[in-house]
This record gives C-alpha cells, structure tokens and sequence, in this order.
C-alpha cells in the first residue's frame, strides 16, 4: 500500500471515530502516520559546484605530486628539535616556534608578535609579552602549514622569491632571491627550496631572534655564530651546557663528521626546512567533497563554495580572483585595504608600504602576498596587522573594507583586541593608524577605479551570503590541526631536547600546549 493510500484510510478512520460511528462506545485508539519528508535532492546544487571545481581545475589536493618529506625522517626529526630550541635565539630567549606553534595553527594567536625579550619565554599565544606589553615584531606572524606548497615566494611582502616560479617546485627548480641578495638576484646560498631560503632569516631579525649577538655584524657572520653555538667550537664554544647537537646531527645526517663541518648553519637549515616542510595538513573536507563524496559538506557550505568561485560581476564573491587553485592562492599581491597600525616596516609614520619596500615599484604599495586559506579557521587572528580575530570581520571586510576599517576604529581600533587589553595608554600608541589606513583603502579604491587586473573586487553580499561563504572555508580544515594527539608528531617532548634550552610551550594558564 502507498503512503497516499495509507493516509485516506486513516482519515476515513479518523471522521468515523470523531461521528460515533457504530455502537460501540470503547474509543479505539487511532495510529496516525507520522508525516513523510520527501527526500531533499541535491543534485542541482552538486550539479553547480562540480561544473566550478571542473572550471576551475581543482583536485582538492595540493600535495599530489610533490617530494615532500615525512615528520618521521631522520632530518625532520632533527629540524623539530632545531626548532624548538632557544639556543638559536641571540639572547637564548626566543625559538622559531615562540611564533609557530602547532597547537596555535602554526602561528602564534596574537595580532601582532612578541620575539625577543618575552617576560615568560615559554608562554605563547595570548598572555606573551615583554615589560612594556607592546608588540616588537610589526607583521602579523604566518602559518608554517603548507609552506612546501608555495612555488613564487615566501614572507608576506615575497621577500624570499623563486625566480622561475616553476609550479610544483617549491623553488627548486631555479634561483630564488633573498633579501641578502636583492630582488631578482640569485642567492647562492638560498639553499634548496623557498621553505630553506625563508628559514635563514628570522635568526637574523633583531626583534624576533638575534637580539644583540653579533651586533652590527652581518647576517652571515650571526649565522655562523649560532652554528659554532650549537657545534660547541669556534666563537660558540662553551655557550650552552650539557648539548648534545653533534651527536643529533650525526644521526641525522649519517656523518661522522666533526662538529666544525657537520654543525654548520646550511645544515641547521636544511633540518629545519625538513621539519616545516613536513607539515601537510591537506586532509579536510573539501578535499573529499572535490574527490567524490556528496556529503562530506552541508549544504551552507556548497552554496558558500559557488559564490566563493563566482565573479562578484556576477552576484558571487569574486574571492578566487585572489585565492584561486588547490592551494586557495594566486601567489601574487595584493591590496586589500586591511587597517595599518603597530610598529610598521620602516616607511614614514609607522607605516607598511609592503611590496613596495621589496621591489621598488611605487605601484606595488600597499600590496602583500595572498596567504593560503588552508585550514584558516584556526590560524587568526587575520590580515597582515591581525587587526580581525574573526572570519566574519575578515569576510565583511572584503564586503565593504571602508566600512569594516571605520567600524575597526570607531570600536576601539586596536585597543579592543585581546592583546591590547591591558596595555596602559593604549589609544595612544599609533596615533597615524588611520590615517595610514586611509591611504591603504585610498590605493584600493584607485586600484578600482584603474581597472587594475590585481584591483579588489567590488562585492555586495547579504548577511546569509556571507554565512555561507564562511561555512564554506571552514570545510578547509584539516581535523589532525584541531588535534593535540594528532599534532604530537611535530612537538618534542621534554626527554628530546638536545640541549637545556628546549621551549616547551605553556598557555597563559600553565597548560602545556
């Protein structure tokens, strides 16, 4: 019997019970059928968003195709502790992981970074500062997930560029320019990939690293430094007690070779480059949705998709103008607008005039690199300033950016961050922030009115819309990085440090990370 069969007889039932039908006065109880969801058909959706993925190329999968190293390999295993010692900091007081923890997305959850000099050298995220509670480092710290991926450059101003850019290469495949070299200039010790360049610069960073050591001394001359540091011989000998890198570089490197040869900083290098470029965390839902499964997102998050990679001329979000591919970025710069205040990068004012300081080229002002939106969700806050601790302020941003700034300094500007809270005089710090701001968000609208190819789209998305779109870039999620156990791999314990120094990383709370 069908269900519309099933539902007269029960009426039928229902009208002679209710007209005393019969003699019969003992009530029979009456069943009624519970009511009957259709099933909800998907396929125009589906239909919609895989003729997108077709159009737009995708595999779901960056990864594919890549050498890419393991966590486990004897030299990631070495970059991990190289990594999380503090003995490559000048003052023997900050890491590389002081401001990319796993845990913290690969980052350090703070707007903008403290280096050197921290109160507590071993509490990250929020709570870290120094005695004057402000910032020293003037960009917003990046994810370390993924870096294997980049093929263009490195730094959010690509101050560590692959000359040919070939794609799949991770810059290997050609010369890449340093910021010792100049743009454009090959840096013949660059090393293998972007992710080896990248790596031989924060030690050189006053305000991150290197602190005093080797003042005014050339970046080579730290670096060798910090080697001779660790190898226990030349100007380094006897600065760290009870280590036991040369044994750990031995290993690593299947070397018998003396410290003087084996613990050299290209060495330190090309461990930790092994280290970050393990860290592949591609695995998210979106990829199983882009390789087949029709449930793997809801439906929020397909309909965020299709305005994600449809042109904003055509009602959508315009966002893969920018982050386009598997990895969710076109590797080029951009100028977004996003509100300008800290310390800045040098320019007048404490101001950032990003890739202009790189190249030279006064029409790249104001421009940085695309970040990748891989696993986004937990790698805020955002923008180069981490001026929005949400993705609903970043999305809004892009929606209408003069009146997301506005609303950014009408509230407090930075002193309404988490960081800021309790900074004394805060309001006071950056008194050109919006005025700097300004600038930015005069240069976007320039952009626009030029018909700039790199110009910010013009988007005009409701408030569902752009739920959606959220809802769409957290399918970008790999689970393993919302995992501690998962995260374990790329986090020492205590027993393996190889010298007393190992940073092992509290919240503000005294909770281990």
């Amino acid at each position: 019997m069908n269900v519309k069969n099933l539902r007269i007889l029960l009426l039928c039932a229902i009208v002679l019970q209710g007209c005393g039908g019969g003699s019969d006065t003992t009530e029979t109880p009456v069943v009624v059928a519970p009511p009957v969801t259709p099933p909800v058909d998907n396929a125009p959706i589906d239909d919609q968003l895989r003729a997108l993925i077709a159009a737009n190329g995708l595999s779901g999968d960056p990864s594919t195709g890549r050498n890419l190293p393991q966590i486990s390999d004897p030299l990631a295993q070495l970059g991990k502790k190289l990594f999380f010692t503090k003995a490559l900091g000048g003052e023997m007081d900050s890491a590389c992981v002081s401001c990319h923890h796993p845990v913290l997305g690969g980052g350090d959850g703070l707007s903008l970074p403290f280096g050197v000099g921290a109160i507590a050298p071993d509490l990250l995220g929020p709570g870290r500062g120094d005695v004057t509670g402000l910032p020293n480092v003037p960009r917003n710290a990046p994810t370390t997930f993924n870096t294997a991926l980049w093929d263009s450059a490195l730094f959010m101003d690509a101050r560590v560029e692959s000359l040919g850019k070939e794609v799949g290469e991770n810059g290997a495949a050609s010369g890449i320019s340093t910021p010792d070299s100049g743009i454009n200039v090959i840096d013949g010790t660059a090393g293998a990939n972007l992710v080896a360049a990248q790596a031989r610069f924060p030690v050189t960073s006053v305000e991150e690293m290197r602190g005093l050591l080797e003042a005014g001394e050339s970046n080579e001359a730290l670096r060798s430094h910090l080697a001779a540091r660790l190898g226990d011989y030349g100007n380094g000998q006897d600065e760290l007690l009870n280590a036991r890198w040369l044994a750990e570089f031995q290993t690593a490197f299947a070397s018998s070779a003396p410290a003087e040869s084996l613990v050299s900083f290209d060495n330190i290098m090309i461990a930790i480059s092994a280290y970050e470029r393990s860290q592949i965390f591609v695995a998210n839902p979106w990829r199983d949705y882009v390789q087949g499964d029709n449930d793997a997102i809801s439906n929020d998050a397909k309909q965020g998709a299709i305005l994600f990679y449809t042109d904003a001329n055509q009602q959508g979000g315009g966002c893969v103008q920018c982050h386009s591919g598997d990895l969710f970025t076109d590797e080029e710069s951009h100028t977004v607008g996003a509100p300008q205040f800290g310390l800045g990068k040098g320019n007048p004012n404490n101001h950032d005039f990003g890739r202009e300081n790189i190249s030279g080229d006064a029409s790249e002002r104001f421009r940085l690199r695309t970040p990748s939106l891989l696993n986004i969700e937990l790698t805020g806050p955002y923008m180069h300033t981490g001026a929005y601790e949400t993705l609903q302020q970043v999305v809004n941003h892009y929606n209408n950016p003069n009146a997301t700034v506005d609303d950014f300094f009408d509230d407090g500007g930075w002193c309404d961050l988490r960081q800021f809270e309790n900074v004394e005089n805060c309001t006071t710090l950056y008194p050109n922030a919006r005025q700097n701001s300004n600038a930015v968000l005069a240069k976007v609208t320039m952009e626009r009115n030029q018909n700039d190819p790199a110009a910010l789209q013009n988007v005009n998305l409701n408030n569902g819309e752009r739920n959606d779109i959220i809802a769409f870039l957290q399918t970008l999620t790999d689970p393993c990085v919302e995992d501690r156990s998962c995260l374990s791999a790329w986090i020492p314990t205590s027993g393996e440090a190889a010298d007393e120094l190992q940073l092992n990383a509290v919240d503000i709370n005294g909770d281990l990370l």
